[in-house]
């Protein structure tokens, strides 16, 4: 699977997706481009969204998004880290244009 991390996105996550293949906004330049041009331009090459932006869902009209969409609620790495067997098991799971936010406690 191919997966764009957002620019929250701890990148240290990026080791515990062994078989896919993760780039960043920034590696890609796309740093500059706002939320919804951003998805579109994500949809042309990635399977997969991975963000920490929360408001995410209620900027964007996600419907229509064949990219399926992940959302860490926390940008923390030290609470994402000891949960990495959820994240991992969420991007194995997750449908083709599905929006889905992982809560860590």
């Amino acid at each position: 699977m191919r997966i764009l991390f957002d620019q929250g996105t701890p990148l240290p996550l990026r080791a515990y997706l062994k078989g896919h293949i993760v780039d960043t906004v920034y590696e890609r330049g796309w740093s500059q481009l706002t939320n919804g041009a951003l998805l579109v331009e994500a949809a042309k090459s990635f399977d997969l969204f991975i963000t920490t932006d929360q408001q995410l869902s209620y900027q964007q009209n996600l419907a229509t998004s064949k990219i399926s969409v992940l959302v860490l609620m926390t940008t923390s790495w030290p609470r994402i880290k000891e949960h990495t067997a959820q994240v991992v098991g969420a991007i194995d799971q997750i449908l083709p244009g599905e929006y889905r936010e992982i809560r860590f406690p």
